[in-house]
């Protein structure tokens, strides 16, 4: 007898449980219900149609209604509903939306990629509100592009800071937009830490996007033209996007009696079968497994999706596949910047009470010498006992995805931080270093599992001093012009060993440098000489990207944003001196910088070229202190230019 099955939904989950069933089976009858008009549609690269990198609104439909049943056979009857389901008589009820029949089809297997929907809270005046987007499916995406193009709005409010509100506002600022990003959260990108969330922070408002955290939205005035903030504050917008988050599409399973989780996740066993042994569930509708803690939870990805949809299929044509939890690697693109991250974050880990440990590291994405190396701010969270690796974040401009990957990966097949120091990884200068970022990450972390080094985070640093503790900056004293941890000592690491008798050995010794390395190399000078001694853990670069620099302080403008201290009338700039410093590590931009600028006669021009602007973030301001004039600055891609006059 002929199996028959019923597909509710499309996209990752449904669509791709559909071609599977009929790869494995040509006899099964497959019936594809889809509510919207598109079976197949590339969701994640909806952003950026509105934004116009992508032009082309036919290549957002892979696989159209007619290609798709005809290549598999399948009966697809899209802009329908099913309306419910009665699992005693393996029963649903499908209603035509185009002309509103209403009738009953029966099935052997059904299974569910409802997918999930935004979150729309009851806020006052959302109903009047004439400008208020969410972005889900292609009928979403042609109204926000459709508002875009006809009215020209000259302002937006994007309210939530996930990959949605992330990706929506840089693609509406691409559209010549001033854009607000409103978070209730104190980061952005929840599934990154803190420290980490601040380096984006940093780059949003370089880009000129307005970053409002730990505040949400009260109410819509003026039929939306007014956003009102918890706080009382008010925001004229000419559109909203509201990207809060999703929810289930559960309403189905509920009806039908079928077993919900506390976030209202449909629940499934490991063969993906909800509690009715016919009825499977997939995609964005599913509770999951955290594959690193076992725990609950709802994580909506593509590739998850995909990977059940194939599983469930498989199943139920009689296979015994399980699907073994979700790691949540997730990457986004963020202006110039990347965003990645796999497994647990310390947010996660703390909230199960697991002890963890954390290290930050700051590599280049290929060899400093070939041109274009760019910066990675790359953590790594592990159990120091046994070097079960929890979780890795990264962001940079280059080279972050290959970094979490190989660590998505490793975690998957069960290595430690030991294994992560004899990865045999490809390397020429164009793409790493001999020493692959993923390597030193195992290095550092081995270190602290063999005893060799101990650290204390960016958020322990202050208290300490603050409580009488010896923070040594092993720094070279240029470096302190461009900010430092107050209350630490100078002692350049090259000095130390001629300095050690100024230091107590009754007490421990903290010592910081740029991103942690000269740090270390100074802890095993003072530890092999009979001190106790803990490294700041990623250096000046880790703590200042969350407390910036006390070097502002000095100036009357803020020098986030690179613009705010440049003179821009100056286009035919004669340059005296051009100091190439891209590629190279700390202390060197800061030390070719001073050089170059001593060479100088004053009224001079230099021209420096860096590509880790972490190094020199508090260049503005360090110049106005100094005296000196930035006439121009140019950004692109990794690079960046300025243009420095020397002090008159």
């Amino acid at each position: 007898m002929t199996q028959k099955v019923i597909i509710v939904g499309g996209v990752a989950g449904g669509a791709t449980a559909a071609a599977r069933l009929r790869r494995v089976s040509e006899d099964v009858d497959i019936i594809l219900v889809e509510r919207g008009e598109h079976i197949s549609f590339a969701n994640c690269g909806l952003p950026y149609y509105i934004g116009e990198t992508i032009k082309d609104r036919s290549k957002l439909l892979v696989q159209t209604v007619k290609e798709m049943s005809e290549r598999f056979k399948l009966d697809i009857r899209n802009l329908s509903e099913v309306m419910s389901i009665d699992p005693e008589n393996k029963k649903v009820t499908i209603k035509n939306l185009q002309n509103g029949e209403v009738y009953q089809q029966t099935y052997d297997k059904l299974l569910l990629s409802p997918g999930a929907r935004p979150i729309v809270p009851p806020i006052p005046g959302l109903n009047e509100n004439q400008t208020l987007f969410t972005l889900r499916n292609i009928p979403d995406t042609d109204k926000i592009k459709n508002y875009v193009d006809s009215q020209n709005p000259k302002k937006a409010v994007v309210v939530g800071g996930g990959f949605i509100g992330i990706e929506m506002a840089e693609n509406l600022v691409d559209r010549g937009i001033e854009v607000t990003i409103i978070e209730m959260a104190n980061q952005i990108m929840a599934p990154i830490d803190f420290e980490m969330a601040s380096i984006l922070h940093t780059h949003l408002k370089e880009k000129g996007v307005k970053l409002i955290l730990e505040n949400g939205v009260q109410s819509f005035a003026n039929q939306g033209k007014k956003v009102i903030l918890s706080d009382g504050t008010e925001i004229e917008t000419d559109m909203t996007i509201l990207s809060i988050g999703v929810r289930p599409e559960n309403e189905l399973a509920k009806t039908a009696g079928l077993e919900l989780g506390e976030r209202g996740g449909i629940i499934t066993n490991e063969y993906l079968q909800t509690s009715n042994e016919d009825i499977y569930a997939v995609g964005d509708a599913v509770e999951v497994v955290d594959y690193i803690s076992g725990t609950k939870a709802m994580i909506p990805l593509a590739g998850p999706a995909n990977r059940q949809g194939r599983i469930a299929a498989n199943n139920m044509m009689g296979k015994k596949e399980k699907y073994k939890g979700t790691m949540g690697t997730s990457i986004a693109k963020v202006f110039d910047l990347t965003v990645a991250a796999t497994g647990n974050n310390e947010k996660t880990l703390k909230r199960l009470g697991v002890s963890y440990e954390v290290v930050h590291i700051h590599p280049s994405s290929h060899a400093g010498y070939y041109p274009g190396a760019a910066p990675i701010a790359l953590k790594l969270i592990f159990d120091k006992e046994n070097g079960k690796i929890f979780g890795a974040q990264a962001v940079g401009a280059d080279g972050v995805d290959k970094r979490i990957d190989v660590i998505a990966t490793a975690i998957k097949g069960g290595l430690t931080i030991e294994d992560l120091t004899n990865l045999e990884l490809s390397y020429a200068p164009p793409y790493s270093s001999a020493k692959d970022p993923v390597n030193m990450a195992g290095y550092v972390a081995s270190n602290i599992m063999e005893g060799e080094l101990e650290m204390v985070q960016w958020h322990e640093i202050d208290k300490i001093v603050a409580d009488g503790g010896l923070l040594i900056d092993v720094r070279e004293p240029m470096e302190r012009e461009f900010g430092f941890i107050e209350g630490s000592i100078n002692i350049p690491l090259n000095d130390l060993r001629n300095r050690l008798e100024e230091l107590p050995k009754d007490q421990t010794i903290y010592v910081s440098c740029q991103v942690g390395l000269r740090g270390y190399l100074a802890s095993r000078i003072l530890k092999n000489n009979g001190y106790q001694v803990k490294n700041v853990d990623g250096g000046w670069k880790t703590y200042s990207s969350v407390f910036g620099s006390n070097i502002n302080k000095k100036v009357e403008t803020s020098t986030n944003d690179l613009g705010e201290t440049v003179v821009n009338n100056t286009n035919n700039i004669k340059v005296d001196s051009v100091v190439d410093v891209s590629g190279l590590t700390c202390p060197m931009p800061i030390i070719k910088l001073k050089k170059g600028l001593d060479s100088l006669e004053s009224g001079q021009v230099l021209e420096l070229h860096v590509t880790d602007k972490g190094a020199l973030n508090d260049l503005p301001a360090w110049s106005k202190n100094a005296g000196h004039t930035i006439l121009r600055t140019e950004i692109d891609k990794n690079m960046i230019k300025f243009w420095i006059e020397k002090s008159k």
